[in-house]
């Protein structure tokens, strides 16, 4: 790769996906419609005056974290599932919310207001010719309190599983970003990885290592964070 061509903040890092993966890609669009996501900064737009609270997860949290962008094809926001209400009641009639669960989707309307279930996800578009601008996973909550949706004792208060940049914007924490990655292993989670790894401290290191291992004794991340 040129130097010209390294990754720099200006210059978001191309991605190659598998085969697999753009063929997965291009399923989901032509059965649900295309995506034009925000960037940070319409998701900020989107979420003022949303009183309670939000956070940005995924690659733009990474992208946050180590200063490199990478081009991304969605943008993933989350709320606690008790707040998903509130939400409805932010974007009013402008915007519409489609919960989706595994295969089944449906829009959140006065007919049917609830959602399949707290781990589920919601996307956001203007109406039915417009494209999707967020995907919005929901985190399930416990007293208040986040709680990782795939493990179900690994909960704690917002504040300290979030961390927020110099402009205002809440991003989970790196190392929970990656920890979520790790259960997909795309192409794309496998090079956040690689750039996020070197700026971990000792602590989210291990708890990481350790994270993973729980998860899969075997699986391929552990041969690269040692």
């Amino acid at each position: 790769m040129a130097e010209a061509d390294l990754p720099t903040a200006g210059n978001p890092a191309p991605l190659i996906p598998t085969a697999a993966e753009a063929a997965e890609t291009e399923y989901w669009t032509r059965l649900y419609g295309r995506w034009d996501p925000f960037d940070t900064a319409g998701v900020a737009a989107f979420m003022a005056g949303f009183t309670r609270p939000w956070w940005i997860v995924g690659g733009l949290a990474i992208d946050a974290f180590t200063g490199v962008r990478r081009r991304h094809d969605d943008v993933d926001v989350s709320i606690l599932a008790c707040d998903v209400p509130a939400l409805r009641e932010h974007v009013g009639e402008r915007w519409h919310l489609w919960n989706l669960a595994g295969g089944d989707m449906r829009p959140l309307t006065h007919q049917h207001p609830e959602v399949f279930h707290p781990a589920s996800q919601l996307w956001v578009r203007e109406h039915g010719n417009a494209p999707w601008v967020i995907d919005l996973p929901l985190t399930p909550d416990r007293d208040g309190l986040w709680t990782n949706k795939f493990l179900p004792d690994h909960v704690g208060p917002i504040e300290e599983v979030t961390w927020t940049s110099a402009d205002g914007i809440r991003y989970l924490n790196p190392e929970i970003v990656l920890l979520f990655k790790a259960r997909l292993r795309r192409t794309k989670d496998t090079y956040d990885l690689h750039r996020t790894w070197p700026l971990l401290t000792p602590e989210q290191q291990t708890w990481l290592r350790q994270m993973i291992h729980d998860l899969d004794a075997d699986h391929p991340w552990l041969r690269t964070i040692r």
